[in-house]
């Protein structure tokens, strides 16, 4: 037979209340408690149904389930019933509200990757879990007018779109276009293994402060980069903010060469300000950009920059004169530094 706790039941206008009755053992228990229910009954019945409220027929009704669930043996919760029951985790949070395609469940959750200026970098997966691609994400601007900001939102983003899906299609090596949605603002972008150009020279550099002229790794990749902006202004493309932390090393992917800091393909990344350009000038204006950049940057490299210009000579024909025009360019750079 099993135990039954030893309780004592009474109903009163607040409800049912149950007290231990202390002090007997199991089957005292059980018939105390069956005297006091059966107490409890017997007074409700004199009532009749009539007499009794509306708040003492559901008292009775409770008395009896109170009295049937002492009754039955006391079990411990199994795994499966704890687990069942303990509460679902709460959902990771976000520093910054996410757009609204990253809100749906996926199998692999958004990772915010960097804020800028115009908007944020998010990583996630596209169509299938072992697929990572990167999201580009303009969020509202609050302090502009909202007709204005969706105009400059759309603008901006099918122009960075169409801008890389050009590149692509005349072998410039640019990330390639997934998706897009220029009402919601975001661009879904493949995901570029590698790291950033300037966190690879910076590591290969160390604390060398001789021999850095001499360096033919460092010369090899000044005159890729070199190379890489070259292939992009001979499609008539300028990227309006050419730095090295706009531009990815992306290892080689099945060499067997030894592979070091400085090797891997250089993909020219985030062209948020990119434009068309056909003159001398713009090309002119974003090698300076570069050239300022790499050598605020990198200080103890800035001797290399030679290489890169060189290599960039030999990629179309314009190229001496876009080189003739950037001494011109300089020249405006110091005067305007010299005046303030």
């Amino acid at each position: 037979m099993p135990s039954f706790p030893c309780f004592s039941i009474s109903m009163t206008d607040d409800g049912c209340h149950a007290a231990p009755a202390g002090g007997a053992d199991d089957d005292m228990c059980s018939a105390r408690l069956e005297i006091n229910v059966a107490e409890q009954r017997t007074k409700h019945a004199r009532m009749g149904p009539g007499r009794r409220s509306a708040r003492q027929r559901p008292q009775a009704l409770r008395l009896r389930n109170f009295a049937n669930r002492v009754a039955q043996p006391s079990r411990k919760p199994t795994a499966m019933a704890a687990s069942a029951t303990a509460e679902p985790s709460p959902p990771p949070t976000h520093q910054f509200p996410l757009p609204k395609i990253l809100e749906y469940p996926a199998s692999t959750p958004p990772c915010l990757i960097t804020q800028g200026a115009e908007g944020r970098l998010y990583k996630t997966t596209y169509l299938t879990p072992d697929t990572p691609c990167a999201l580009k994400y303009r969020p509202p601007k609050p302090w502009r007018h909202p007709i204005l900001d969706q105009r400059l939102t759309k603008h901006r983003i099918l122009s960075e779109a169409r801008i890389l899906v050009k590149c692509q299609r005349d072998g410039v090596r640019v990330p390639a276009v997934y998706a897009i949605d220029e009402s919601a603002g975001w661009l879904m972008l493949e995901w570029i293994q590698g790291t950033p150009v300037r966190v690879n020279i910076n590591k290969w550099l160390g604390s060398r402060t001789e021999g850095i002229a001499d360096d033919a790794r460092l010369k090899d990749l000044m005159r890729r980069i070199g190379t890489a902006v070259g292939s992009m202004h001979k499609i008539g493309i300028v990227h309006g903010d050419l730095t090295t932390s706009n531009m990815m090393l992306s290892p080689p992917s099945g060499s067997s060469e030894q592979v070091d800091d400085l090797c891997g393909d250089i993909v020219i990344i985030d062209l948020g300000l990119a434009s068309g350009a056909v003159h001398e000038e713009e090309r002119a204006v974003d090698l300076y950009v570069l050239e300022r950049a790499f050598g605020s940057t990198h200080p103890r490299a800035e001797c290399l920059f030679g290489e890169l210009l060189d290599a960039y000579r030999g990629c179309f024909k314009q190229a001496p004169t876009v080189l003739k025009k950037l001494e011109d360019v300089r020249m405006r750079g110091r005067k305007r530094s010299m005046l303030g």
